[in-house]
């Protein structure tokens, strides 16, 4: 058994001044190593800016205030923490479920490439949000103050290219979309890296699953419950697709399948350790590290991580009209293969 611990940040700033305070809290994180060694030197910086001054502009601030407070050069910065043009990152796991009245999910992967960062910010000139971050800038998932809630699932590498990365664009919705649909505007036009799956639900009760691949995407809606995993349905990506779908096509069928009362059901489901949607592979980089749910009614975020019996409850609403929490760290275990 190993413990492992998610620290619980809350900044309320300009974007410089917000992109300098969590600089300063990476500048002694050790998982800076890891995101050193993840990333290139260098990068395409004229491409970096162009792409954000056209999708998420409040990101070039962030990341000038970053610089300074890691102490480093704004292109160093840009290689770290940007998101564009990451080399191919192993493959991760994710269940989520899309209903009527939440959204609940899953993200399996392994601790020793896991930041440990639970991030509630609201910056002026974007939308408020609270999420897991990855690469500091990006985030695993989330949602923002308008209701949109949406998660990353890795697919596969095909075509793999020069681009965003899932959780690069998992921020720019967040930052930027007040619905569903907006959110799959902004899927459609970025110029994905990879093949990725993103669940994206709205406060309406939209259900959308979004497959983007370098050069294509294809958008699925349902009036139904909707599962999201690893691997595209679509005929035209299938041949994207890694050759070994059936466990997550498996995943899918189940959490379709599944009778929930409500949120706190599900959320409890989701992260309970004998459940079939909590996974215990650390080892081949497939466990459950964190549970995420949003209600769109009630604005309820519950969240927490593996075998913690700590569940962060957050009045999201009253959040983003400027009362804080008090939690600032989360407390889980991990157990390989159960």
């Amino acid at each position: 058994m190993t413990e492992f611990y998610v620290d619980v940040l809350q900044v309320r700033k300009d974007a410089f001044l917000a992109g300098e305070e969590l600089g300063r809290y990476w500048r002694d994180h050790p998982m800076l190593d890891n995101i050193k060694a993840m990333t290139k030197e260098s990068i395409d910086m004229e491409e970096c800016r162009a792409i954000f001054r056209h999708f998420d502009p409040v990101l070039l601030e962030e990341l000038e205030g970053m610089a300074a407070g890691v102490g480093i050069s704004y292109a160093e910065a840009a290689a770290l923490f940007s998101g564009y043009d990451v080399p191919k990152a192993e493959g991760m796991g994710c269940s989520s479920l899309l209903t009527p009245g939440y959204y609940v999910r899953n993200y399996d992967f392994t601790p020793a490439q896991y930041e440990g960062v639970f991030l509630l910010q609201q910056t002026k000139d974007v939308l408020a949000s609270a999420g897991y971050t990855l690469q500091q800038l990006g985030r695993h998932d989330g949602v923002n103050e308008a209701g949109v809630v949406i998660g990353l699932h890795f697919v596969s590498h095909h075509s793999y290219r020069e681009g965003v990365s899932p959780w690069l664009a998992v921020r720019m919705v967040l930052d930027q979309c007040r619905n569903a649909e907006e959110a799959v505007d902004v899927l459609k036009e970025v110029p994905h890296a990879a093949c990725y799956n993103f669940s994206v639900g709205d406060d309406t009760g939209a259900r959308v699953i979004v497959e983007a691949s370098p050069g294509r995407v294809v958008v699925h809606r349902s009036d139904d419950v909707l599962g999201c995993s690893n691997h595209f349905d679509s005929t035209p990506l299938m041949d994207r697709n890694r050759k070994n779908v059936h466990v997550s096509q498996k995943r899918k069928q189940d959490m379709e399948q599944l009778v929930l009362p409500d949120q706190k059901a599900a959320f409890d489901h989701f992260r309970n350790p004998d459940s079939p949607q909590f996974f215990h592979h650390y080892r081949e980089m497939f466990g459950t590290l964190h549970t995420f749910s949003y209600h769109y009614e009630t604005k309820r975020i519950l969240t927490t991580i593996a075998r913690s019996h700590e569940v962060l409850d957050v009045q999201w609403e009253e959040w983003v009209r400027g009362t804080d929490i008090d939690t600032g760290k989360m407390r889980g275990r991990i157990i390989e293969g159960g």
